[in-house]
């Protein structure tokens, strides 16, 4: 059997693709650039866009199952997902797909939804991972952490835990039509993440809460505009339940606990 693992050295596919491996599965994976892929001996690395669906028509043959991701401008600059690779992955074959959803559903999985394939749709809160992105440069620099809304909370989850999620419904009966919210097993505010952080990798780590003018002008040097900075100030003065309420769907899929927060710090020490 044979899996094709778009968004392969992403996030989550790196990790997804380490498991396959692991598990004795053969992987193909999408790369928009093959040769800077860096994924374990014995991938078949292929490139493909997202946005060019007949990009992926070679790689689909001979796969039973695929993993897709949804992706944006915002998140992989000019890329997005073309719905018309759900269609070309039943032509190809294809019978299982997974999906790892954002913030809302398009027409990738309206599609998929219509389709006569299984279908898996994964939705996460918050990525553990988004730390090294948000605060890496300011606690390697400064040993500092700059942010607004500091008692905001959030059930960040793991990355490697959605992969295993993932990979769980692509290679297990049962996970057809289910749509799979997943978080991490505590919900925790900026500043108690500061703390872990502090403790696990023993460095003097200090939280500074930005207030909100002071998150807004940050955010336009950064680049965002206004729409983006508002929806940013109203997810953290107001973030909505499902971003903060715990769930036990990584346990009830794997069968192993998330991974607590701490953890994730001590496989990212280096990052720090």
């Amino acid at each position: 059997m044979t899996i094709l693992v778009t968004g392969a050295t992403g996030t989550v596919g790196k990790h997804m693709v380490q498991q396959l491996v692991q598990r004795g599965i053969e992987v193909r994976a999408i790369s928009r650039n093959p040769q800077q892929a860096n994924l374990p001996e014995g991938v078949q690395v292929v490139a493909g866009n997202l946005n060019d669906p007949d990009s992926l028509i070679p790689a689909m043959q001979g796969v039973r199952a695929m993993h897709l991701i949804i992706s944006s401008d915002e998140a992989y600059g000019t890329l997005q997902t073309d719905p018309r690779i759900i269609e070309l992955a039943e032509k190809a074959g294809i019978q299982r797909v997974t999906v790892l959803v954002s913030y809302e559903e398009g027409p990738v999985e309206a599609a998929l939804r219509d389709s006569g394939m299984e279908w898996t749709l994964l939705k996460p809160c918050e990525f553990m991972a988004n730390i090294v992105v948000d605060w890496q440069e300011s606690i390697r620099n400064e040993g500092v952490v700059r942010e607004p809304f500091g008692h905001a909370l959030s059930a960040r989850i793991h990355e490697a835990d959605i992969a295993r999620v993932a990979v769980a419904a692509l290679l297990e009966e049962g996970h057809h039509g289910q749509e799979y919210f997943l978080t991490g097993p505590e919900a925790l505010s900026r500043l108690e993440a500061v703390r872990i952080i502090s403790e696990v990798t023993g460095r003097d780590i200090r939280f500074v809460e930005l207030t909100e003018e002071q998150a807004r002008d940050k955010w336009r040097e950064q680049g965002y505009d206004e729409e983006s900075i508002e929806f940013f100030v109203q997810m953290g003065k107001n973030p909505p339940e499902i971003g903060y309420t715990v769930l036990p769907t990584v346990a009830q899929v794997t069968g192993l606990p998330a991974a607590t927060l701490a953890d994730w710090v001590r496989d990212h020490k280096d990052d720090f």
